[in-house]
């Protein structure tokens, strides 16, 4: 039930933001082309800024979970490819994650240079604290602890609240509103695999399909409504299915 609240709350993050803003591209590798990757150039990037703060919700409860990692490592890659080096950027981002998540003295400096950077931007605004609302959601609830760090990171935005709370409300109402699917014959078939495949094999082939129909942030821009709903729809379906066959093989 775990990754399928991930995956579910992933899908309709994504489908959300673009719904509102399938035009956005301020993100791109035309507008990275001449970026000098160093980790100096990216701690101080729009994306670099957001990273420190994504490492900060993530280990706001102590601890960075299986799910959480899983979510991140889909951000690093949308993140890095855009740049010129995208293998050194990835690098370089996970090392300010892990530099980041176990500082919370500098949290409101960061949010503050951040929310500064993008003050005229409310596109980047919704986006980068929609992220951050959603990460907090992983697991089914969102923590005091989580919750503080949330807060702070929108005040120094300088986020209006009632889209903060408008936010915060859908996701909560997405997750209560997840329901398992009951047959497991549909689920191996969904996969492409069968009841006497071994775990790797299956797990190979749902890593496949997740890649394929997850609506990641970069190459979804410009896509259409009807897109975002189907690779919403189709990354619950997956997920699901997955959830199902690693409990029957148990």
């Amino acid at each position: 039930m775990g990754n399928l609240i991930l995956l579910a709350v992933i899908g309709y993050f994504f489908y959300w933001i673009f719904k509102s803003y399938s035009q956005y591209t301020a993100y791109s590798q035309k507008a990275f082309k001449n970026f000098s990757v160093s980790k100096e150039s990216l701690q101080k990037s729009d994306l670099g800024l957001f990273v420190a703060l994504v490492a900060k919700v993530a280990k706001a409860d102590g601890k960075v979970d299986a799910l959480e990692a899983q979510l991140i490592g889909i951000m690093f890659d949308d993140i890095s490819a855009v740049f010129p080096e995208p293998q050194k950027t990835k690098d370089i981002l996970k090392e300010i994650f892990s530099e980041e998540k176990d500082r919370f003295d500098n949290l409101e400096e960061i949010a503050q240079t951040l929310g500064s950077a993008i003050k005229r931007d409310r596109a980047k605004q919704q986006q980068f604290m929609g992220f951050l609302i959603q990460l907090a959601f992983i697991d089914g609830e969102v923590s005091k602890s989580e919750d503080e760090v949330l807060i702070t990171i929108a005040q120094s935005f300088e986020f209006d609240p009632n889209a903060y709370h408008a936010i915060f409300d859908q996701f909560e109402k997405m997750i209560k509103n997840i329901h398992p699917k009951a047959n497991i014959g549909d689920a191996y078939k969904l996969l492409g695999v069968s009841e006497n495949d071994d775990m790797s094999v299956i797990k190979k082939a749902y890593r496949k399909l997740i890649r394929k129909y997850h609506p990641d942030i970069i190459k979804s821009q410009g896509k259409d409504e009807a897109y975002m709903q189907e690779a919403t729809a189709k990354t619950q379906e997956i997920n699901q299915a997955y959830e199902m066959i690693k409990a029957h093989k148990k």
